[in-house]
């Protein structure tokens, strides 16, 4: 594919977030989406009047595959069906951006990274972190010493939703115009309920990891990337339904503790507070801040001479000052607001479909940090403190751990 050729995208999953990211990657230069795929007909033909122009709509996302005039797709469907779509693409010759997380399971994510190589593929993960500046900035300096030794980091993603959470629903008729056993795919055939679909299903095991693989897996990937690390060596988790009266069956709070070569790192997912970490009504702007001192969602790399707190639109450095061995330290007060970075990944996997390099966030990297994030699950449904051997993909000693690894997909969709 030449410079100046126009790509042609399909889009897989036609909901609020698959539309937006879409209408940023349709404004790298020569991107057109010619044909979008869902289950609901509501949301492919809300889509197909966006796309204009000649854009096919359908159903079954196979069909916008068999399309010949179609370079790339845009996987942003429910997770539960992000692994199939992704597998199926490669195999028909597609390049594929998949929304975060890339997988409900480790293993869906290892074969997916398989069918790419397998097929030479470019495919993408949609942690547009790795489209920021200021993370590799941020990186080299923790690297370099400028804060010290790093040895303990936080993660956290805090929301107050009591007590009623999504609330309660009773089991009816699919919508007009929704394939409901399409839509539940992979995962158990089960009575339609609005809280099962669209905006709230990740409240679900069977569609979602729940918190810690939707605004966790930003974080936790990012905290990785800065600390050149892939994978833990030693899990465990605490948590569960505590407060928050609804359908839902994921946790309404859980902590993950994660042991890495050389450093520990602590996840927090909360939905029964918003305030996160606090701040000072001063300083850096804060992801969906929802108050003047709130800090809901963040990482900070807690180092001997200082700390370094990031966020997708913002980062600051704060001195240690605790000990007067400090305070002569070179580390000084800073904090900076920096541009939402999901702009630039779009047109970031756009152009890595023409030229074919790998992307800032290629497959391997996005399996391998929703891995972590899916690690914490494990950790927590066990209840166990678990040893991972992150070249095998495996436990060690745990099988009842290593039997949720995987699922038993429903038939036909049992490709993994």
């Amino acid at each position: 594919m030449g410079a100046n050729d126009r790509v042609n995208v399909g889009l897989i999953g036609c909901g609020g977030r698959g539309r937006y990211v879409a209408s940023l990657m349709r404004q790298a230069p020569n991107t057109a989406f010619v044909a979008v795929a869902d289950v609901y007909d509501t949301n492919a033909n809300n889509a197909r009047e966006w796309a204009g122009g000649d854009a096919k709509a359908f159903k079954d996302f196979r069909k916008l595959l068999d399309m010949k005039e179609v370079d790339a797709i845009m996987v942003s469907a429910p997770d539960h069906w992000h692994a199939i779509p992704t597998i199926m693409a490669c195999q028909a010759g597609k390049d594929v951006y998949c929304e975060k997380p890339v997988s409900l399971t480790i293993r869906e994510g290892r074969a997916m990274v398989n069918a790419a190589r397998k097929y030479n593929r470019i495919v993408c993960a949609g942690t547009q972190h790795r489209s920021a500046k200021h993370f590799p900035k941020i990186a080299e300096m923790i690297q370099r010493g400028d804060i010290g030794e790093v040895k303990f980091v936080r993660v956290w993603n805090y929301i107050n939703v009591t007590p009623n959470g999504i609330g309660r629903k009773p089991n009816q008729e699919p919508p007009a115009g929704l394939d409901w056993d399409f839509y539940c795919g992979p995962s158990p055939k089960v009575p339609f309920n609005p809280n099962r679909f669209l905006a709230t299903y990740r409240q679900f095991f069977d569609y979602s990891g729940g918190y810690i693989t939707d605004y966790g897996n930003h974080r936790i990937d990012t905290a990785q990337q800065i600390m050149g690390s892939t994978a833990p060596h030693t899990i465990s988790a605490s948590g569960g339904r505590y407060i928050v009266k609804d359908d839902g069956d994921v946790p309404d709070f859980m902590t993950v503790t994660y042991e890495f070569d050389n450093y520990i790192m602590t996840y927090e997912g909360s939905n029964l507070n918003g305030f996160g970490m606090g701040a000072a009504k001063v300083g850096p702007k804060y992801y969906n801040g929802r108050g003047e001192y709130d800090q809901p969602n963040g990482i900070c790399f807690y180092g001997t001479d200082g700390t370094i707190f990031a966020e997708r639109i913002s980062w600051a450095i704060y001195p240690e000052t605790s000990n007067p061995r400090h305070q002569a330290k070179p580390v000084q007060v800073f904090y900076e607001n920096v541009p939402e970075p999901t702009k630039d990944h779009a047109a970031h996997f756009v152009d890595c479909v023409r030229t074919r390099k790998t992307p800032s966030a290629d497959i391997e990297i996005g399996h391998r940090s929703t891995s972590v994030c899916l690690l914490g699950n494990i950790a927590l449904k066990t209840g166990k403190k678990l040893k991972w051997d992150a070249k095998k993909e495996d436990f060690l000693g745990a099988p009842d751990a290593s039997a949720l690894l995987g699922r038993k997909a429903r038939k036909p969709w049992d490709l993994v």
